[in-house]
């Protein structure tokens, strides 16, 4: 079928942009960027109010800011710009038109209105139930409303991505299999179904609950449903932020996969076992059963780590043979020193992929098992991991992926290169060492979400150590530090839309140009018997195991002690 539309092909980058496709990848990725501005001003009053010599917001004022904080950021500004990576997997990697753009964009509106009445309900001060909003704590009717009008704009922007592979399939624009990106950003896809199914299953009988229409909710089955919303999300993200890694590494130095039927099959594990270990949010729950805990978050959650390996040995793996293709061979890293560290896409791509692993993943493992859970249940530790996976590992990719978007997709220049370059590091470190002093805290046994560590005025206060307020001032100075990365993040990005010099947009023509195979990289056609093609993320592999047994056996030792069992 032939369908009236353009085909923009960008200069700098070659890539081809379906005019719809182009809107709709624009007006959700500003709209996240708009989410992401409004979670940072929030996050100013979060950090200066656990900072314990500040202490800045009354009680109800700091739930309800955390409530807006957690949603701006882990719901709006997380979806808004996976949707437009969806978009821009799907049509442009594969140059087709977008399948169905009027429901496309029906979609955005119902997503932008439920983000909208969902904010509105938290700031009228009567839904500060923060990101859990555990029944039978109740939230104003709109609250719900606004999730689920924005999870049917979501599931419709998913089926749009599905409808888009059928489009290019029928009308042949590719030969082959559809790239690695796309295949990555298509599990993302399929664990947002779930994911929002399983809201919609738990937040509309909830919704009825606010109504007075149902007189019950069981808040146990609410906790188990609710998780399969909470932390897939999570996985969406993780899948996401993966496929731009691959991306990046492409697009930057010119790397392609080490093995991509390997790649391939750590995407499938994350679809098969990644949400089953959303259980490990509930291993203090008295609720459900020991077999039911042991299963889910031990067996399937390993798969899951297994994946994530994968792809850990795999991302920098790439990177390494495509520089050592370029001819930096000098010793174990000179690949890596001789990497495009002034280019903010890069660097922040990588800064990402470290933090994310030696940080968010080993942690989260440590989490995850059932005894060990028992010590960090409910702290601060909590926060301080997820920073690490959630803003280390998936805002960073989007930070880096927006640098390389501003002049490609809204053909503008970035300003203030030299801004540019530094930003990436100022946010990245800071967030390193906010995750870190946030899980030392926790480790110290402070609380995760009360207003107040020391209980001040109530009959009884805790007394900490000195370690323990030393730990949350640190998270709050470095906290300060990381949101002035993230506001400067804002600026440029911003400031390019509004002042950046304007760029050629390109050739437009009515019809698209075919996608040939792409040629199997070298390791791939050697794959078995090439030898040692990345000596240095072997190294670097080798280092973050044993950080990870290392880790692992330290904490089973504080339980051991903990316990009296040493």
């Amino acid at each position: 079928m032939t369908v009236s539309t353009t085909y923009r092909t960008c200069p700098r980058s070659g890539l081809q942009f379906e005019d719809q496709a182009e809107k709709l990848i624009k007006a959700n990725a500003f709209t996240a960027i708009v989410a992401l501005l409004v979670g940072g001003i929030l996050a100013l009053g979060v950090v200066l109010t656990r900072w314990p010599a500040v202490h800045l917001l009354a009680a109800d004022t700091f739930y309800m800011v955390l409530t807006a904080h957690g949603l701006d950021m882990l719901i709006y500004w997380m979806i808004f710009f996976e949707v437009a990576v969806m978009y821009f997997a799907a049509s442009t990697l594969l140059r087709c038109r977008i399948a169905t753009p009027k429901i496309a964009w029906l979609g955005y509106w119902l997503m932008l209105i439920g983000a909208v009445v969902n904010n509105i309900a938290v700031f009228q001060g009567e839904s500060s139930v923060m990101m859990t909003s555990y029944v039978p704590m109740m939230a104003h009717w709109s609250f719900y409303l606004g999730l689920v009008v924005f999870a049917v704009g979501a599931l419709i922007a998913c089926a749009v991505f599905f409808g888009t592979l059928v489009v290019a399939k029928r009308e042949k624009t590719y030969e082959g299999s559809i790239p690695l990106v796309t295949f990555g950003a298509m599990t993302a896809a399929i664990i947002a179904v779930f994911t929002l199914l399983s809201g919609a299953i738990i937040l509309v009988p909830t919704l009825f609950l606010s109504w007075g229409l149902v007189q019950n909710v069981d808040p146990l089955a609410y906790r188990v449903i609710w998780w399969a919303l909470g932390h897939s999300s999570q996985q969406i993200n993780v899948a996401t932020h993966i496929s731009i890694w691959y991306a990046v590494a492409a697009i930057v130095l010119g790397a392609k996969p080490m093995s991509e039927r390997v790649s391939r099959g750590a995407f499938l594990l994350y679809i098969l076992f990644l949400q089953l270990a959303s259980a490990h949010h509930i291993l203090a729950d008295p609720g459900v059963s020991t077999e039911w805990k042991i299963v889910n978050t031990s067996y399937f959650m390993y798969f899951a780590v297994l994946a994530s390996m994968i792809h850990a040995l795999s991302v920098p793996g790439a990177m390494e043979v495509a520089q050592r293709a370029k001819g930096f061979n000098k010793g174990l890293f000179e690949w890596l020193r001789k990497a495009p560290w002034g280019n903010p896409v890069f660097s922040s791509i990588f800064i990402s992929l470290v933090g994310f692993g030696f940080l968010g993943g080993i942690t989260g493992v440590m989490m995850g098992t059932e005894q060990l859970n028992l010590l960090i249940h409910n702290t601060i530790y909590v926060p301080g991991h997820f920073h690490a996976t959630v803003v280390i590992g998936t805002t960073m990719t989007f930070m880096g992926l927006t640098y390389f978007l501003v002049p490609v997709l809204f053909r503008r220049e970035i300003i203030n290169p030299g801004l540019a370059r530094l930003q990436p590091f100022l946010f990245g470190f800071a967030m390193y060492a906010f995750t870190i002093v946030m899980m030392g805290a926790g480790t110290l046994g402070v609380s995760r979400r009360h207003w107040d560590m020391a209980f001040n005025g109530n009959a009884l206060a805790y007394e900490w150590p000195g370690a323990a307020y030393l730990m949350m001032g640190l998270v709050g100075i470095t906290g300060v530090i990381a949101i002035i990365g993230g506001a400067v993040f804002i600026y440029l990005v911003v400031g390019s839309l509004l002042w950046g010099k304007r760029l050629d947009g390109g050739k437009v023509s009515n019809t698209f140009t075919f996608l040939n195979r792409a040629a199997p990289s070298a390791p791939l056609q050697t794959y078995g018997s090439a030898g040692f093609v990345a000596p240095g993320t072997f190294v670097l592999t080798m280092i973050f195991l044993l950080t990870f047994i290392l880790y692992y056996f330290v904490n089973w030792k504080y339980l051991g002690q903990l316990w009296g069992l040493s």
